[in-house]
């Protein structure tokens, strides 16, 4: 699976994709087992993982959705469409607001290439070399979205996404140069990138969770 272009690939878990499109997980397994068009990879454990591309024809089917078609004419102008180019059309580009990565890994060479490519995007960016540091990086700062390399501090990155979550962290996106995906989705982590990491790639889909979770607390705090 490594060798797949980052936007077949499956990345996200199947709560941090509910979260994006503002949609239940039990209405997104009920789409795939009636209409089958949008059909998730599954990890060697059971986990269903979106690829990007699968994000956006669900955003499409949701968008749809909520302008009044109903689901099944929603999944079948998605089987007419050219597939990404519809979606990506209908999203509009607004300006990124300022927000706080903490980069945790190991390898000071590709924390400091993270930072490089989320600050060009506008993200400020912290780094820490052990998943002490990054625990404490994470309590002064409280940023909005941390990476975790899972072998860092001799494969802790795991144990760091259960403690962070734990403490109301927001966003988590783990990463490792092994197949952790099911580890990491097990710890709670919302997506798993294999490294190496495309610069696109990385920078998309810190976007994306910190949309989601942005999105999410802004529900959370309206009154019902």
């Amino acid at each position: 699976m490594s060798d797949e272009p980052g936007g077949s690939r499956g990345v996200y878990s199947i709560g941090a994709v509910a979260r994006m499109l503002g949609i239940s997980v039990a209405t997104l397994r009920n789409w795939e087992e009636r209409y089958g068009r949008v059909v998730p990879e599954r990890s060697p454990g059971g986990h269903r993982l979106y690829s990007r591309d699968q994000v956006e024809q669900l955003r499409l089917v949701a968008t749809r959705v909520s302008g009044g078609l109903s689901a099944a004419d929603a999944h079948r102008l998605l089987a007419e469409a050219d597939q990404g180019e519809q979606g990506a059309g209908e999203q509009g580009v607004s300006p990124r607001p300022r927000m706080l990565v903490l980069v945790a890994d190991r390898d000071p060479v590709g924390a400091d290439l993270s930072r490089f490519f989320l600050r060009r995007e506008g993200y400020e960016v912290v780094v820490a070399l052990t998943a002490g540091i990054a625990e404490e990086r994470w309590l002064e700062g409280r940023p909005d979205l941390v990476i975790v390399e899972l072998m860092i501090s001799g494969g802790r990155g795991a144990e760091l996404c259960r403690r962070l979550k734990r403490g109301d962290a927001g966003a988590v996106l783990a990463v490792s140069v092994l197949e952790g995906r099911d580890e990491a989705l097990a710890a709670g982590a919302d997506a798993f990138l294999r490294k190496p990491i495309d610069p696109f790639e990385l920078v998309s889909t810190v976007d994306d969770l910190l949309a989601a979770d942005t999105a999410a607390r802004r529900g959370a705090l309206e009154p019902r």
